[in-house]
């Protein structure tokens, strides 16, 4: 699932806690889930943790996961 998917059906005040939830500015998460922003790197492990695993890595870089944590491929 991704991001903005997660926070659609978290419905209202979800894009804020999860930003408090991974110490990330609410207007950077609103950026991250609407596609304006790719969501960096270094946040995407906190963003796998704190939606549960429902919001993956690979979710949220689609198109260069593997080359970000190879780990992953395997």
């Amino acid at each position: 699932m991704n991001l903005n998917e997660y926070l659609k059906r978290g419905g209202r005040g979800s894009l804020v806690a999860l930003a408090e939830k991974i110490d990330a500015p609410a207007p950077d998460v609103s950026r991250w889930a609407s596609g304006r922003r790719p969501v960096p790197p270094a946040r995407c492990a906190a963003i796998e943790a704190a939606t549960d695993g429902q919001v993956t890595r690979k979710d949220l870089r689609p198109d260069d996961w593997q080359e970000i944590w190879p780990e992953l491929a395997a």
